[in-house]
């Protein structure tokens, strides 16, 4: 028997149209708030804002626009999609996340990762060769503050810690930090053995072909006996819903394409095309995109081939020019989705 999947929305914010024009930053804002407090009307149990730091999206400071979800919301989870840890101090992620938690009345979380994109490491002063090390040992920083408030810590890239209070303290017992991977098999060892729970971008490629992984995360939790309740698995996954499986797919596609034809160069790919999407849309695919009935159906099938998860947030701000779609995708994720994996 399938367990229960929480379902969550993840948005980049970004501000291009299928048109080529861009959306205004202040009114791609207001529509964000939107979206994150009709989340929270339909009962969806988490919103994630994305971390990146280009023209074309808007959420270079996503604990600023969590911060505004958290007044606007009632029970929605408020989390980060992720933090780009590596480029970032910890102690001020802490304290931003901390702060959220005290605004939400303890519903924050951090989805710590290196990043796909990579446009952060310049930005804020470091290299691309230090990528890795810079992750790890922020990862152990970030950790050591969520259980001392008064740490002692030093490392190689920030300036030590002597004992001084590291405030606010989150309302949250335990402020959750969950470990955002894509397809490294280090990430995954390091989350199990760390006792972290795992949240992985799944944007190509079949979902069983992830499973040897997630067995890597659980194998490692096991080898150093770590605590079983803080292992958990959430996805991340490129979705959309509509009442109909061709409305879906129409909606979604012109803003998938614009993204992809302005991203995929960057990373070698090529022009992306309807019969490509298409094919990712189908049973066997990875896009969680359709009518709720199907879309209920892929998410069954998402949690089997995995050996079980427990969230899935889906990644629908692709098409953020069709503010009625998108709108009416939310409502359609709460009320007649997430029932039927309940």
């Amino acid at each position: 028997m399938t367990r229960r999947i929480e379902l969550g929305v993840d948005s980049f914010a970004t501000t291009f149209t299928r048109s080529g024009i861009a959306v205004s930053p202040t009114r791609r804002l207001a529509v964000l708030i939107e979206e994150v407090e009709v989340a929270d009307t339909v009962g969806l149990h988490a919103f994630g804002i994305g971390e990146h730091h280009r023209a074309d999206f808007i959420d270079s400071a996503p604990a600023v626009i969590l911060g505004a979800a958290a007044a606007r919301t009632k029970t929605i989870r408020l989390q980060s999609s992720v933090t780009v840890l590596g480029a970032a101090d910890p102690v001020r992620v802490f304290q931003d996340f901390a702060t959220i938690d005290l605004i939400s009345g303890g519903r924050a979380e951090i989805v710590a990762g290196r990043g796909s994109a990579v446009e952060a490491y310049p930005l804020f002063g470091y290299s691309l060769e230090d990528r890795d090390e810079l992750f790890r040992e922020k990862l152990e920083l970030l950790l050591t503050l969520r259980s001392e408030t008064y740490p002692h810590w030093s490392g190689r890239f920030r300036p030590s810690l002597r004992g001084e209070g590291v405030f606010p303290r989150p309302h949250q017992a335990e402020l959750p930090i969950w470990l955002g991977v894509g397809g490294t098999p280090a990430s995954f060892v390091r989350a199990g053995m760390l006792g972290l729970p795992l949240m992985i971008a799944i944007i190509g490629g079949q979902f069983a072909r992830f499973r040897p992984l997630v067995e890597l995360y659980r194998n490692a939790a096991r080898e150093t006996a770590v605590p079983a309740e803080g292992l958990k698995v959430g996805v991340h996954a490129v979705g959309f819903v509509a009442e109909s499986t061709s409305a879906a797919r129409d909606a979604f596609f012109p803003g998938w394409r614009d993204m992809w034809a302005r991203l995929g160069p960057e990373r070698g790919w090529p022009e992306p095309t309807r019969s490509q999407f298409d094919a990712m849309c189908d049973p066997d695919g990875p896009y969680l995109i359709g009518e709720p009935q199907e879309v209920a159906a892929k998410l069954r099938k998402l949690s089997v081939d995995l050996g079980g998860v427990s969230r899935v947030n889906f990644q629908m701000s692709s098409a953020c020019d069709d503010h009625e779609a998108m709108m009416r995708s939310i409502e359609l994720l709460g009320l007649r989705v997430a029932p039927l994996v309940a």
